[in-house]
């Protein structure tokens, strides 16, 4: 049961990662492609992709306490 769980917060860990980073290539390759929609904005282009990243890394620390904790309960029954 906590190697299942284990594994699930692996890919959690990835997911969230890999959603981050793709989120932030997007909204560089839109800026790049139409510049004129995000200065039209008081904020700088990328406060989007930071705002993303708060509300990415909260889940990401809970999830690898979660993964360390799993990981001293996994060696302690070994």
């Amino acid at each position: 049961m906590l190697k299942k769980l284990n594994e699930v917060l692996n890919i959690l860990i990835i997911s969230l990662i890999g959603v981050f980073v793709g989120h932030a290539i997007y909204v560089c390759l839109d800026y790049r492609t139409h510049p004129r929609v995000y200065a039209m904005r008081s904020s700088p282009w990328y406060t989007g992709v930071l705002y993303y990243g708060i509300y990415t890394i909260v889940p990401l620390i809970i999830a690898i306490i979660i993964k360390l904790i799993l990981c001293r309960k996994l060696k302690q029954q070994k």
